[in-house]
């Protein structure tokens, strides 16, 4: 399901530990990742300050464009569970300055209750 996943462009749960290894030199000093998701190259990670939207390019993938996301800019969301024939979850986040929301999708395995909680607290206060 994983390859089937990739193909559809959802994003799986990562390993906190994998993340905060691979993308120790980019994050702040005292920040950590709270949640971490993998798309083929790509990432989608949740810190306790910032969200960050990684995205490997070319062929070799070394060319890399880092997404910083303070939760303060994100003026709304939406969180789409996964039906009987839509077995993919949505993420949509509108961002201040910006007139379309991004749009992330998750596979089914992903529990966007987590994603959706983590959002809340950071957006809406705790």
């Amino acid at each position: 399901m994983g390859f089937f996943n990739a193909i559809l462009g959802n994003a799986g749960e990562m390993d906190l530990a994998d993340a905060t290894e691979e993308l120790s030199t980019i994050l702040g000093q005292g920040e950590h990742i709270e949640l971490a998701y993998k798309l083929v190259r790509d990432m989608i990670i949740l810190t306790d300050r910032r969200l960050i939207l990684i995205d490997k390019q070319g062929m070799t993938g070394r060319k890399v464009e880092y997404r910083s996301i303070p939760y303060k800019s994100i003026t709304m969301y939406t969180v789409e569970t996964t039906g009987h024939f839509d077995l993919d979850a949505e993420l949509k986040l509108w961002i201040s300055g910006q007139h379309e929301p991004m749009t992330l999708e998750f596979n089914g395995s992903t529990n966007v209750y987590a994603l959706q909680g983590l959002l809340a607290a950071k957006i809406a206060g705790k």
